[in-house]
């Protein structure tokens, strides 16, 4: 492995785009932390700090900055983060399968995707416009803004445009980052928010550690191997999965032109065991959060208004059931990363256009007709590897939620045993090493993720650059 860094940086190529990304990566978290004028920010983070892990206003804060690589909790310019730009690429993605004139616009090739990406970018600014407007009326609501720059029109305007430019420059980051840098743009920076709550993880876990004890809330020795296992296992867990394919034998057709035979080669067609990735655990996750929300403002308004009705008592039994780690919140939340798994194979995969190209360069499956009957098969397989994939994705959620609610570990260590966080580590990680391996390889370098076999056979160097 050793040598293999090195030879990453010998590349001179390859030494300049990673540079180049981990320069951008610098740049995003340190615009992390210029704050918003005219917010009383350390009022904020002392509110934020009170709320505890369990309210709704945290539980969206929390969702928010793990998805985005924004900072809500104490309102920089970086505090949208880049998720309004990931919510305007889903929807035209799935409006680009459902939608049959905008399908036929990204079926157009590259004029067509880019004219998509522009009205993606569009559709970022009016998101942005208005979550900034929520977000500060908010604040508004709950006197963080100091009065001067309430009473200021024009700070209202700066704020809002502030906000605004702050995921534009992310979103123009990203795309830099992919054009210059290695590795997604975007999925980079959310990788880079998630990794930077890691020292505060560590930090809990060394103030919480007491050999030995088993006082509730504190972490004895047991209970750090136990967490140290645990996040191997999840982690090696996650690889697996994430790389996991189901191969489906293909061959290829024989065409004979005069005395010579052309193709019957033999292939395989990858189908991921995940092929959802980890968009169901953030449509699921995302979803949850409105139950607990919305049961907490009709607790809060049943309880002014006296606290003795039917009502009253309701709402509080589904705010306690629809709490982080509690019974039915687990179960529906493993049903609705099911559905979504499902979903997203609905939205993403096309067994009829898969037949249709395998027809057309003259493949087949060995033992079906090609057409229907090859369709069929095809969205047979996927269904079934699919309910393997979602029981998978459902542990990794929910495994940080056992465990913070049984063990009463807290949740910023919890964060990194499971959910969607580690998910989008790991995918991103190994995205990242699959490019550089590329690189290497493609100049004759040994890679990271090459077989003990490759590892003993001998290989040419390239030419240092």
């Amino acid at each position: 492995m050793f040598q293999t860094l090195i030879n990453v940086f010998r590349i001179k190529e390859l030494r300049n785009k990673i540079l180049f990304t981990l320069a951008m990566l610098v740049v995003f978290r340190i615009g992390h932390w210029i704050p918003l004028p005219g917010i009383n920010q350390l009022k904020l983070k002392e509110a934020f700090e009170n709320l505890g892990d369990q309210s709704a206003l945290a539980k969206v804060t929390q969702y928010v900055a793990t998805f985005s690589g924004g900072a809500l909790s104490h309102s920089t310019i970086f505090g949208l983060g880049i998720m309004p730009y990931i919510t305007a690429g889903i929807v035209f993605q799935l409006l680009s399968s459902a939608y049959p004139p905008l399908k036929k616009i990204q079926d157009e090739g590259p004029t067509g995707r880019q004219k998509i990406q522009e009205w993606t970018r569009y559709a970022t600014i009016g998101l942005c416009l208005f979550q900034a407007s929520a977000w500060l009326m908010t604040l508004r609501h709950m006197d963080f803004i100091y009065p001067e720059a309430l009473a200021n029109p024009i700070w209202w305007v700066m704020a809002v445009l502030a906000l605004t430019a702050g995921t534009a420059f992310l979103m123009w980051l990203g795309e830099q980052i992919d054009k210059y840098g290695i590795g997604n743009g975007v999925s980079m920076i959310i990788m880079a928010g998630i990794l930077a709550t890691m020292p505060t993880a560590l930090m809990d876990i060394y103030q919480s550690f007491e050999p030995g004890t088993t006082e509730a809330g504190k972490l004895g020795t047991t209970g750090l191997l136990g967490i140290a296992g645990g996040f191997v296992l999840v982690v090696a867990g996650s690889v697996l999965m994430t790389v996991a394919q189901r191969r489906i034998p293909v061959q290829q057709a024989k065409h004979t032109r005069g005395r010579k035979v052309f193709g019957g080669q033999r292939s395989f067609l990858p189908l991921r065991i995940n092929h959802g990735g980890v968009m169901p655990v953030v449509f699921a996750s995302t979803l949850m959060l409105f139950p607990l929300v919305i049961f907490t403002g009709l607790h809060e308004a049943a309880k002014n208004s006296g606290g003795d009705s039917w009502f009253f008592k309701v709402t509080q039994w589904l705010t306690f059931a629809f709490n982080t780690g509690e019974y039915l919140y687990v179960l529906l939340y493993i049903a609705m990363v099911y559905f979504f798994s499902y979903f997203w194979i609905t939205v993403q995969f096309n067994p009829e256009d898969m037949s249709k190209q395998l027809k057309e360069h003259g493949s087949f499956i060995p033992g079906l007709r090609p057409g229907p009957r090859t369709a069929e098969y095809l969205e047979t397989v996927m269904t079934r590897i699919t309910y393997v994939g979602g029981a998978f994705l459902a542990i990794i959620a929910i495994t940080p939620l056992v465990v913070n609610k049984s063990l009463g570990v807290r949740e910023s260590i919890t964060h990194f045993l499971g959910g969607t966080a580690l998910l989008i580590v790991v995918s991103v990680t190994m995205d990242f090493l699959q490019r550089i391996e590329a690189n290497l390889l493609m100049r004759n370098y040994q890679g990271f993720l090459s077989s003990g076999e490759e590892m003993k056979s001998p290989r040419i160097r390239g030419v240092q650059s």
